[in-house]
């Protein structure tokens, strides 16, 4: 990224140092940008994408889940991310995200989850806290918050993840994994609004998330649903991994060759749209 370019955040915000993150990810993975390909919505973490070297698409809200599930099914050879804030992908992309779970292709998901909407200034999102104050909820947020950690296990994602930001060197390795896993990976990250959100800050998150111990075995289901409906501090790691089930891609019978190289086949062609239905 050219020294002289201007980036759109709010000095201190989190976006800031998972931006860091992510690119020393991608380099110590030896991912090169031609082969690499970020996808967005819309909003403050959307503009993620803009700041790196790789392949981009920035499209409507909520939807960089779908787009970034197309992109890996025309060259499965990519390595495909999708990122957006929490409004974005629970909020408006929250049906995509569900529904791509279902079908697991081989991409990952990074959602920055500051827990309330930064780029228009500062509503409750789907994680806002109960009893946030804000612009638009004067009184308080009355409504219980989205549990993106339970909901992803809920559809068996089989790749389920929390890091924060303030650790960069564990939220470095846990993206590590999630980009290198087969299959469909969910990582939220807290990366707090320094603007907006005044409840939960850097040292809220510190004093409100915990490491999981290394005896924890993220194969065990059941016993990451224990960790998702957590409430007074709130698991870091890799809270589920499971290896079993079967890409997407394999599914439908997509090989190496991209989309582009490809000789139409309208037989085939058939057959991969009979697969979305």
């Amino acid at each position: 990224m050219p020294q002289e370019t201007d980036i759109a955040w709010c000095p201190g915000c989190g976006n800031f140092p998972l931006l860091t993150i992510l690119k020393n990810a991608l380099r110590e993975l030896g991912k090169l940008p031609e082969e690499t390909v970020i996808a967005s919505g819309i909003g403050q973490a959307a503009k993620m994408p803009q700041y790196v070297d790789a392949h981009m698409f920035n499209g409507l809200h909520g939807r960089s889940i779908p787009a970034a599930m197309g992109i890996k099914l025309a060259n499965r050879n990519l390595t495909v991310i999708a990122e957006s804030g929490d409004g974005d992908i629970y909020g408006e992309g929250g049906n995509h995200l569900l529904h791509v779970a279902r079908r697991n292709p081989d991409i990952t998901v990074l959602v920055h989850n500051n827990m309330v909407y930064g780029l228009t200034k500062g509503q409750a999102s789907p994680t806002s806290e109960e009893g946030m104050k804000n612009p638009i909820q004067p009184d308080g947020v009355i409504v219980e918050p989205f549990n993106p950690i339970a909901v992803a296990l809920s559809v068996d994602v089989p790749f389920v993840a929390r890091a924060n930001v303030s650790d960069p060197a564990q939220a470095k390795e846990i993206i590590k994994q999630a980009i290198s896993f087969k299959g469909f990976s969910v990582v939220d990250l807290f990366v707090p609004c320094v603007v907006f959100n005044k409840t939960n800050t850097y040292q809220w998150f510190k004093e409100h998330t915990y490491t999981i111990p290394e005896s924890y075995d993220p194969t065990d289901r059941v016993a990451a649903f224990r960790l998702a409906l957590e409430t007074d501090r709130l698991a870091l790691g890799v809270l589920y991994r499971n290896d079993t089930r079967e890409l997407y891609e394999d599914r439908l019978g997509i090989t190496d060759t991209p989309l582009y190289e490809r000789e139409f086949n309208e037989q085939a062609f058939q057959e991969v749209i009979a697969g979305y239905r």
